[in-house]
């Protein structure tokens, strides 16, 4: 990862704050003078005035969102916020957004390359959302949301549906668009009232209550990074 990158990880400053560090020649990276564009690998020593700086421990937490909570690090409104939610060190991100009154699986990680291979588009990591409408959705609206639906943005992709029950149906994503789900179904005739993320990529909320949170096995973050 680039330099600037490690030391924002490490806790040391963020990284417009490395990028000054590192103009300034306070950091060095096996004893030579680090650069912008320096790239730190998994041996390099990496030190600032002098002080070796500790490589921060990579975690990987999946947290139940509850509704009210923000998908941040901080909110100028003063809301309560994800980060809030699970230990504070060493620090981790959430991975995407859920809105505030959505709830269900979010994974927050201090892993910059994992977050972007899950957040890119080019990999379609699988999301699956339960959701109460208004109205009950029959089988021609489910093959429309199947094929994909005309949104201002273009057209979805095709999606997996099919009813729960009256006015509730699971879908299964393979995109990130903003506002995606709720937007489909207003499209389609039947507004949400109430969303729900019940899997990630694969991970799901089982024994987790709302505001619970678990670390994830290796062999979990090995599927995220294989899968």
């Amino acid at each position: 990862m680039r330099l600037n990158a490690f030391l924002a990880r490490a806790g040391i400053a963020s990284r417009r704050g490395a990028d000054e560090l590192i103009k300034s020649g306070r950091v060095t990276v096996n004893g030579e003078a680090g650069q912008l564009n320096t790239v730190v690998g998994a041996h390099d020593l990496v030190a600032v005035d002098g002080e070796e700086v500790a490589r921060q421990r990579l975690r990987y937490v999946l947290l139940h969102k509850p509704a009210g909570v923000v998908t941040t690090a901080r909110d100028p409104q003063g809301r309560p916020t994800v980060v809030e939610l699970v230990p504070a060190e060493p620090r981790v991100v959430p991975v995407g957004r859920l809105d505030a009154d959505t709830t269900g699986a979010l994974l927050l990680t201090n892993d910059g390359q994992l977050a972007h291979r899950l957040a890119h588009p080019r990999y379609g990591v699988e999301k699956t959302y339960v959701t109460d409408v208004e109205g009950d959705p029959g089988e021609d609206v489910l093959r429309r949301l199947r094929q994909g639906v005309e949104l201002d943005d273009g057209p979805t992709a095709p999606a997996r549906a099919r009813r729960l029950g009256r006015g509730r149906v699971e879908l299964v994503l393979h995109e990130g668009r903003k506002h995606q789900v709720k937007r489909m179904l207003a499209a389609v005739g039947h507004p949400v009232t109430r969303l729900h993320r019940s899997a990630y990529a694969g991970l799901t909320l089982e024994g987790l209550e709302p505001a619970e949170w678990r670390e994830l096995e290796p062999s979990e973050v090995e599927l995220l990074r294989t899968g």
